[in-house]
């Protein structure tokens, strides 16, 4: 009886300490779940900042020296045909035109590289944003709610919102399918920031089409990791919702 007794304690030992071995390696595989995901949030986020100030640089060095070099080139010319020098008044004319075009291509790209706006105010790089959509689509309707002002926050940050926002619009709007709504929602309350969009289409089978492309998934990881926010989406009828916030 003795015999029997010691043999079994061991099994009984081994039954006790499975579930404390168990929980023990899971512990640890959440630990160093957590620190990895960490570990990636934070080199996102350092990446997009470099990136936002690279963009930035760039913007800047257009605005400080080609955008000031061809206005002196403007005035020089403009000058040219008050003071009608031996220089054809049709030609200077063509060449005004030009620089005017050229300056006007300058400063849209300074502003798609880095809205000279986004360092003060968020509403207003959404709004300059939306503008060439409008535009480009007259036979979808937008609805656009976005405060006049807005809080204070890093300008890095804000461009990963305004990036986030084209992608998705990028990537939810059909061209050549019929009307569709747009709206567009930006709020604040206390600390959290949200931005919102609604998509109506005008049938079931659009909306369960663009409201399953992979390109969301990756899309909403992204400012996920990029901003330590959250997002999430929803359908109700022919409306396809989009909830971002941080």
């Amino acid at each position: 009886m003795l015999v029997k007794q010691t043999i079994c304690e061991p099994q009984m030992i081994l039954t006790l300490c499975t579930p404390l071995i168990l929980l023990t390696a899971y512990c640890i595989t959440i630990f160093y779940f957590l620190k990895t995901y960490y570990k990636i949030q934070e080199a996102l986020q350092w990446w997009s900042s470099r990136q936002s100030i690279k963009l930035f640089l760039e913007a800047e060095k257009i605005r400080d020296d080609l955008l000031q070099e061809s206005f002196v080139i403007r005035r020089k010319l403009d000058l040219l045909t008050v003071e009608q020098l031996n220089t054809s008044t049709t030609g200077t004319e063509e060449c005004l035109k030009k620089v005017d075009n050229f300056h006007h291509s300058l400063v849209n790209l300074s502003d798609r590289l880095f809205p000279t706006s986004l360092q003060d105010s968020l509403p207003l790089a959404i709004e300059y944003l939306l503008k060439p959509w409008i535009i480009s689509h007259p036979c979808k309707y937008f609805g656009i709610n976005l405060p006049a002002s807005w809080r204070n926050e890093p300008a890095e940050r804000s461009m990963i919102v305004l990036r986030t926002l084209e992608e998705l619009l990028i990537i939810t709007i059909p061209e050549i399918v019929g009307p569709t709504s747009i709206y567009i929602s930006l709020k604040q309350q206390e600390n959290l920031a949200e931005l919102t969009v609604t998509i109506s289409y005008p049938d079931i089978s659009l909306l369960q089409f663009y409201s399953r492309l992979p390109e969301l998934d990756y899309l909403s990881a992204s400012f996920r990791f990029l901003t330590g926010g959250n997002c999430f989406s929803r359908s109700q009828d022919l409306n396809a919702m989009w909830y971002f916030c941080w």
